[in-house]
């Protein structure tokens, strides 16, 4: 039976010299939702992304992809191919390459790279690779509204729609489960809302499950179908996103006594600021 949860993290401790970064005793992450991760820096966020990602093994733990693939001891590459996939905070991209070679590139990292002599002799199965590759780029580029940067190049374009190229070659993977490392971090306001509506529109449209970190409350707030905060790596509520914003222990751990970042961020706890 298919689980469903698209991944579930039990038991999975991580520290540094004594120091714990992270220790979640159960996080069960829904299929075809985005669940948004919230707490002050440090409280181990991206950790968390690195033991899904497998960029960080876990001391102890399982990690479960479906309900019944352990992915603990799993290589990234391998986590990749069985469709975790990840953005990170700094899209490194080429900046003298286009938008629609950028996305090619991604491309070919998961159907394959041509050998250099079937490349050099134009063998058929090579020819009918890159048609294959052109087609599901100009596709991609057309979902994630980037035909107007179609030959732009990557150092020409804004750091919001970057983040949307980096999301385009994300999504090149397939993935089932897609990890977002604070997508909204640099972008300038008036690009959030679209930011927004195309994290909504990956989720209808192409199914997979997301699991976003993003310190731009207001964002994970409208996106969020269910929502973790942490603190000291450990989970202090779970919720829909104005059960946590509201819960006394994340206005305390992340939010502060401030009442002005609280009215901001949307949460409607009680805490007062000290005297």
């Amino acid at each position: 039976m298919t689980s469903d949860y698209a991944l579930e993290i039990r038991g999975v401790r991580v520290t540094y010299g004594g120091i714990v970064a992270l220790d979640v005793d159960e996080m069960a992450i829904p299929r075809g939702q985005i669940v948004g991760i919230v707490g002050a820096n440090g409280a181990g966020k991206t950790t968390l992304l690195d033991v899904i990602s497998g960029f960080t093994v876990a001391d102890q733990g399982s990690v479960l992809l479906d309900g019944e693939k352990e992915l603990r001891k799993t290589a990234p590459s391998s986590r990749a191919k069985r469709g975790i996939s990840r953005s990170f905070q700094g899209a490194e991209l080429f900046p003298s390459m286009t938008v629609a070679e950028t996305v090619r590139t991604g491309l070919h990292h998961r159907l394959g790279t041509a050998s250099v002599f079937g490349a050099a002799l134009g063998a058929p199965w090579t020819r009918r690779r890159e048609r294959a590759i052109l087609r599901e780029a100009d596709a991609l580029i057309e979902l994630m509204g980037l035909l107007t940067f179609y030959d732009k190049l990557i150092g020409e374009l804004s750091t919001g729609t970057r983040r949307i190229v980096d999301l385009t070659c994300a999504l090149a993977q397939q993935p089932r489960v897609l990890l977002l490392d604070e997508p909204g971090s640099g972008v300038a306001q008036s690009e959030i809302d679209a930011l927004r509506k195309l994290i909504l529109q990956i989720r209808d449209t192409v199914g997979c499950t997301l699991v976003v970190v993003e310190h731009d409350i207001p964002l994970l707030r409208s996106i969020s179908d269910l929502m973790f905060a942490l603190d000291a790596g450990r989970v202090i509520a779970r919720g829909s996103a104005d059960e946590v914003l509201s819960d006394p222990a994340v206005i305390a751990a992340y939010l502060g006594t401030d009442q002005t970042a609280i009215a901001r961020s949307g949460g409607r706890g009680t805490a007062e600021a000290p005297a």
